[in-house]
């Protein structure tokens, strides 16, 4: 079987956990959750996870931690279940111009290059926003010739409509046409949010004109409805922490098991009102806290980056909620 369509069928239908990196407070890496984190996930019902995301704060990692992060997840893994990796690169603000733009380009490729010699079954490609500066056409060309760029490295590639306020950017639907028909691209990870429409609008021209490609939902706070809609499978930060019951809400809809699938889509609706909220990059951490609340992570590894902190009623509310919904 060719690796696109392997790698498809394996997604189809399935969950892809977006996986946070448990951390001390220090911001230091804390290899033994780690470690602990990767067989607690491996043994759920997930047809993968996704490293190097914004989840675990992918384009922050030094080369080092990425190759750890990707190790630790591909030595845990059964071989049926898949590691997708996120491709991109900061903008260095010491460059201007062309020049920057040949560094971030540069970073992006050696991070591709890196995920797909340590393993990679597929890139997600974070939003070029580095880009968005440039007029239309421009612009739009060149987003195109950056993702052929990477398609070329010959790893299947998933594209991500990603919301401008989480770091994405709009796409116009003859972008997402040129974008979709580049050999090697697999699906589109669509993430809007709030924007209903958008997810509407970009689910119909998949239904419509690529029907061959995934449809995979990263619609967290959207999970039933986006599955509704055609999303063959979730890519989403929600699966970081009790994946079964949202694995379950999916293969409850794709067999038509209509009132199981009412059930647990409330109860996986519930579980994303309490953790996908203002601040939503915030959501990090409470999956992190979700973990340690579980005991698959000790409290100590219950750390960010970003520099939030949890107060007694927000951890309250979390432990409170897995029961609410009987997450498992």
């Amino acid at each position: 079987m060719h690796l696109e369509e392997k790698i498809k069928r394996t997604m189809r239908g399935g969950l892809i956990s977006a996986v946070p990196v448990p951390r001390y407070e220090s911001g230091q890496i804390h290899e033994a959750a780690q470690a602990a984190y990767a067989r607690y996930l491996a043994a759920q019902r997930i047809a993968g996870v996704a490293v190097w995301v914004h989840t675990g704060r992918g384009l922050y990692l030094s080369r080092e931690q990425r190759q750890y992060i990707l190790h630790s997840w591909k030595s845990a893994l059964h071989d049926s279940q898949v590691v997708i990796c996120g491709v991109g690169a900061l903008q260095n603000d010491a460059l201007k111009g062309s020049e920057q733009l040949k560094k971030w380009q540069s970073d992006s490729i050696t991070m591709a290059k890196d995920a797909i010699s340590g393993g990679a079954d597929a890139l997600l490609v974070f939003p070029p926003v580095i880009l968005n500066p440039l007029p239309e056409r421009e612009r739009e060309d060149a987003v195109v010739a950056y993702h052929s760029a990477l398609a070329a490295l010959g790893c299947p590639l998933i594209l991500f409509y990603l919301y401008e306020a989480a770091g994405g950017m709009a796409y116009s639907l003859e972008l997402l046409r040129r974008l979709l028909a580049i050999p090697g691209v697999i699906g589109i990870k669509i993430a809007t949010l709030d924007s209903v429409m958008t997810m509407q609008r970009t689910a119909r021209l998949l239904e419509q004109e690529f029907p061959d490609q995934l449809h995979i939902t990263g619609e967290d706070r959207m999970f039933g409805y986006a599955l509704m809609r055609g999303a063959q499978s979730a890519l989403v930060g929600l699966g970081a922490a009790f994946p079964n019951v949202q694995a379950d809400l999916i293969t409850a809809f794709q067999e038509n098991r209509y009132a199981d699938f009412i059930d647990l889509s409330a109860r996986v609706d519930g579980f994303a009102e309490e953790t996908f909220t203002e601040p939503m990059d915030k959501y990090i951490l409470r999956m992190l806290h979700c973990l340690a609340a579980a005991k698959v992570i000790p409290e100590e590894a219950a750390f960010d980056i970003a520099g939030y902190e949890m107060t007694k009623e927000e951890l309250a509310e979390i432990r409170k909620a897995i029961g609410d919904y009987r997450l498992y």
